[in-house]
């Protein structure tokens, strides 16, 4: 037997999947449909009703990608994938922003009837919602210019696995990739990854371009 990543199509847990398929990782990947979430099978899994979450051979399981992603770098990382050197540091750094910030502002977005009820209250938070997006897009847009443009560190690290993910669901949103030309190109070249290719196929997902 062998470690199980949950995975969802169109969730943040392509990040993971992409960096099982990087590391060439001997971890099963299992692609449940939109709603199976929430049902007792895999709540049984993960009570937070969420993906990703990797379920071990003893059962233990580890949610939240930032979690597993440390994990398998730690575990098997062909790389330098540790925190006792700068581009782990940065590595943390980073995917603690593109999580905790830019996912979480996200919610607005995906989630607007938990922060409004009233029609007018729920177009504010959209609006809030895209103009913090924004922002948020042009620090990575600039990060990623400022490191050489190919990886958003400077080196590949997991942290482009999570940013491939905030460059699709841009797409979701009124936000045009457009303004952020850095972004786009990243977005083609991770596309044309074998690695990436491999994780979209898993996970019932097509290439955005």
């Amino acid at each position: 037997m062998m470690p199980t990543l949950y995975t969802m199509p169109e969730t943040c847990s392509l990040s993971p999947n992409i960096a099982v398929a990087w590391l060439d990782a001997p971890v099963e990947i299992s692609n449940i449909a939109y709603g199976d979430q929430k049902k007792d099978a895999y709540l049984a899994i993960n009570p937070k009703a969420q993906v990703p979450a990797l379920r071990f051979e003893d059962g233990d399981v580890l949610t939240e990608a930032t979690a597993i992603l440390d994990w398998l770098g730690a575990t098997y990382g062909k790389e330098s994938y540790g925190r006792d050197n700068r581009l782990g540091r940065k590595e943390a750094e980073a995917l603690a922003f593109m999580t905790s910030e830019v996912h979480a502002t996200y919610g607005g977005h995906f989630n607007t009837q938990k922060f409004a009820d009233s029609a007018d209250g729920k177009e504010e938070v959209k609006r809030k919602t895209y103009e913090r997006l924004a922002d948020q897009y042009r620090l990575l847009e600039d990060t990623l210019t400022a490191n050489g443009g190919e990886w958003y560190l400077g080196q590949r690290s997991f942290a482009d696995t999570f940013l491939y993910v905030l460059t699709r669901w841009i797409e979701k949103t009124p936000l045009s990739i457009d303004d952020y030309p850095a972004l786009k190109a990243f977005r083609v070249r991770m596309e044309a990854d074998e690695g990436v290719s491999k994780a979209l196929a898993r996970q019932d997902m097509e290439p955005i371009g």
